[in-house]
């Protein structure tokens, strides 16, 4: 599976993870179409948190640390809350639709 963002093929792997992280916004729209998910802000919230994190650590978060991230930027965030918005999973499929290669192990670190 490939994504065709401005003209541009990106690589994936098996499973739809871009290979290389790409973080313009089109690719996150494009990817997100893909998986049948329509984003709002609250969407891109989660996007550039998660894009933060892997720029600073060369990788994103497991659940219980994307979690834990997302609450000290919005205390009222819960499990429910990122289920809703990435409902296969909020650390693996939002690391998918950022534009970010597959997270380590369960989800991250």
């Amino acid at each position: 599976m490939a994504y065709t963002v401005e003209g541009s093929e990106l690589a994936t792997d098996a499973e739809g993870y871009l290979l290389e992280p790409d973080y313009r916004d089109e690719t996150a729209v494009a990817i997100a179409a893909a998986e049948g998910i329509a984003l709002t802000d609250a969407h891109w919230e989660v996007i550039r948190y998660l894009r933060d994190e892997y720029q600073q650590h060369g990788h994103t978060p497991n659940f219980r640390n994307m979690l834990k991230g997302m609450q000290e930027i919005r205390p009222e965030i819960d499990s429910k809350y990122l289920y809703d918005l990435f409902p296969i999973g909020p650390a693996k499929q939002g690391a998918k639709v950022a534009g970010l290669p597959q997270p380590y192990g369960k989800g991250g670190y």
